[in-house]
């Protein structure tokens, strides 16, 4: 990693960030709230989309900004080799916002384990299928003003790091958002060669930023990096509209808040809801499930919901699939705790401070970021075990216990404030790109 200046307060920060279409995507939501703080903070920032339109839930921080790599272009690249030479003027009509939200909607229905191929081209940057979007992408940073740093979204996009930083001149940012659930995911011969070429690529990045100690330290085990290239930097969310309400609800709730799926962990929570149904412990209990419903996930919802009017409990469970953001932000103060029961160990979970700016106390397992988010907000409990009875007994520990449960409370709401405010993730931001050489 070669000497470069300090990142001045005049110079833009450029974010890359990759639009997810129809689907709900955490990453995005993350990276616009930071680039408007980056904004209020008086830092020129540019928001670049890729592949696809932002679906957002606040002001697009990337409005005017043309979509580069656009999702179109770069499957038909992938799949047909003279299409690399396709004319310009075709790419910009494939690459048209109006189109690319049709292809966004085909797009969610496809699983990673389909996209081996495209990833692995990707990682490849220069030397891959998708070259020509690369150079297309410089050229257009070029006739920006005063480029200081660019923060790329996510480790899958640092095929591109090498071209930028021989181009540009400037350092390569990458911010760590859960890859390894996307890699895991390709099947074994796709899984091997990206992370060897994640970690080849991984030279050419200056600092990567994880979301939290147990991702920093899993993905400097998997690509092999330095300790000084990695920092911790806690996602944060914008505060606006989240507050608690003004009395727990009654009957007591019990939310999930994702995508609903099964790495989430949606059908472990109802088979522990239907526990605590049988015991009723906690009279008319609920069970609340919100968050990104997408047409390859419809099955698997269809089957949870199956499963509990079968057990007669679906007149105390309501869904609120792909709510906007007042509607979710109802949705929490709607319950009594969050329980996120994941499959897969998460990098962060951004719905665990947005239940904690609600004033709602959380339930997680005891894995991945979880513990270490649990011990610096003091604003929920750990399960112990991944056996419906066991999550069960660690909701009635709270919700049994006024006491405990008011102090979880109050926990929640003031951590959320102070630790995971998206301003305080953008000081910190900001005193790494400045401390950039």
């Amino acid at each position: 990693m070669g000497p470069f200046p300090p990142v001045m307060p005049q110079m833009t920060i450029v974010h890359l960030t990759p639009g997810a279409g129809a689907m709900y995507c955490g990453g995005c939501f993350r990276d616009n709230a930071l680039v408007a703080a980056l904004r209020r903070a008086g830092r020129d920032t540019l928001m670049v989309p890729l592949y696809l339109p932002l679906n957002l839930e606040e002001p697009d921080q990337s409005a005017g900004t043309p979509i580069f790599f656009g999702g179109v272009n770069v499957y038909l690249e992938q799949k047909y080799p003279f299409f690399r030479n396709a004319p310009q003027w075709l790419r910009r009509w494939l690459a048209a916002p109006g189109l690319l939200r049709g292809f966004g909607k085909r797009a969610a229905k496809i699983r990673p384990g389909e996209t081996g191929d495209l990833t692995l081209s990707m990682l490849r940057g220069e030397e891959g299928r998708q070259a020509r979007e690369i150079e297309e992408l410089i050229l257009w940073l070029k006739t920006q003003p005063d480029i200081g740093v660019v923060c790329l979204s996510n480790a899958l996009l640092i095929g591109m790091a090498r071209r930028l930083k021989k181009e540009l001149k400037v350092p390569v940012v990458c911010t760590l958002q859960g890859e390894d659930s996307f890699l895991d995911a390709l099947p074994d011969v796709h899984r091997r060669g990206a992370y060897a070429l994640l970690t080849d690529r991984a030279r050419d990045v200056d600092l990567f930023i994880a979301p939290s100690r147990y991702f920093a330290e899993l993905m400097k085990k998997r690509l092999n990096l330095p300790d000084r290239q990695v920092k911790v930097v806690f996602n944060g969310i914008h505060l606006a509209g989240f507050g608690p309400a003004k009395e727990p609800p009654a009957p007591p709730a019990i939310g999930f808040f994702a995508r609903m799926c099964p790495e989430k962990g949606l059908d472990f929570l109802v088979e522990a809801f239907l526990v605590l149904k049988m015991r009723n412990h906690l009279p008319d209990l609920r069970l609340l499930v919100g968050g990104s419903l997408g047409p390859s996930d419809q099955t698997f919802v269809n089957s949870v919901q199956m499963r509990l009017r079968r057990a007669t409990a679906m007149q105390d469970t309501r869904f609120f699939p792909n709510p906007d953001r007042a509607a979710k932000q109802d949705f929490y103060r709607s319950l009594s705790l969050l329980c996120m029961p994941t499959k897969h160990p998460e990098a962060f979970g951004l719905y665990v401070p947005e239940a904690l700016a609600s004033g709602v106390p959380v339930v997680l397992p005891r894995q991945g970021s979880f513990p270490e988010l649990i011990e610096a907000s003091g604003a929920g409990v750990l399960c112990e075990s991944k056996k419906p009875n066991a999550l069960a007994d660690t909701i009635e520990s709270v919700l049994l216990h006024p006491d405990r449960y008011q102090g979880l409370r109050e926990a929640a709401l003031k951590s959320g404030r102070e630790i995971f405010d998206i301003d305080r993730m953008a000081r910190d931001m900001v005193q790494i790109y400045d401390a950039l050489k």
